[in-house]
């Protein structure tokens, strides 16, 4: 194809032409800037790769992606947006596939060779979306996303800060993590009420299973309020622990860094 799709101009022709508008259940908003794709596809690494990309949408970073990558794999969700990606990548060294991501399984992504995943996430399901790909898809390597700004806050975020969660600690704990840029409304077709972040996600070597560990820091953070021996006292001796690791017996999750999560976590499953 020869068109670019990453512009004001041929992003509403094709959704007046097709009858289409961004629909607020898949979280839309098209992206028509040329200079976010490309520095999004330019700093994927997916140069000479096969990449994943959730969410296509009408194929703006897909563009950018085919002209770098060995493949695109894209997923996407909404039927119409399928139809007109089909018919704009028909010739091009990309693969439609219409599905749910969070359906897509480890064996379907190894199956692909794919280590680089990239997306424009949906505001409402960034963290699902996360969780799945460091917990489930661990042959993906390298995440560069687009997310809303106070998400992507939360990525990098510091003990006892409101931006600090169960999510700060598993992506601290289990990559390295950069921003790669900001990105205004102005940007996005329709307009968001808010800014995005590109944030790009290198996973940290790792031959363990984490997702026990995962599982004990969102149960650790379930109720905010609540001190870490509330919310963890399903687990015996919990004060002990704490009082063994020099935490007062009274601290809140939010109150210890990742590091200290882990040594809390190895201690308790150690004994």
């Amino acid at each position: 194809m020869t068109k670019n799709i990453s512009t004001h101009r041929e992003t509403s022709r094709q959704l007046k032409e097709n009858n289409l508008h961004a629909k607020k259940k898949f979280g839309q908003n098209f992206i028509i800037d040329t200079s976010v794709v490309e520095k999004i596809a330019r700093l994927s690494q997916a140069e000479h790769q096969i990449v994943i990309e959730v969410g296509p949408g009408l194929g703006a970073l897909t563009q950018q992606l085919a002209l770098v990558a060995d493949k695109v794999i894209a997923y996407e969700i909404d039927r119409d947006c399928v139809k007109l990606l089909h018919e704009s990548f028909s010739d091009a060294n990309v693969e439609i596939i219409q599905q749910d991501f969070l359906t897509v399984t480890s064996e379907d992504v190894l199956k692909t060779g794919a280590k680089v995943l990239v997306g424009n996430l949906p505001y409402y399901i960034t963290t699902p979306i996360l969780f799945h790909v460091l917990e489930e898809l661990t042959s993906i390597k390298i995440i560069t996303i687009m997310v809303q700004k106070e998400v992507a806050d939360r990525f990098n975020a510091k003990p006892s800060t409101k931006d600090y969660n169960a999510l700060s600690v598993i992506i601290q704990t289990l990559c390295d993590v950069k921003t790669i840029m900001k990105v205004k409304p102005h940007c996005f077709l329709p307009q968001p009420n808010v800014d995005s972040s590109v944030v790009q996600l290198i996973r940290k070597e790792s031959s363990q299973n984490l997702k026990p560990f995962f599982d004990f820091v969102k149960l650790a953070f379930t109720q905010r309020r609540k001190t870490l021996t509330n919310n963890l006292k399903s687990i015996p001796n919990i004060e002990d622990h704490l009082l063994a690791l020099n935490h007062r017996i009274d601290i809140r999750a939010e109150a210890i860094d990742p590091s200290q999560w882990w040594e809390l976590y190895t201690r308790i499953y150690e004994n």
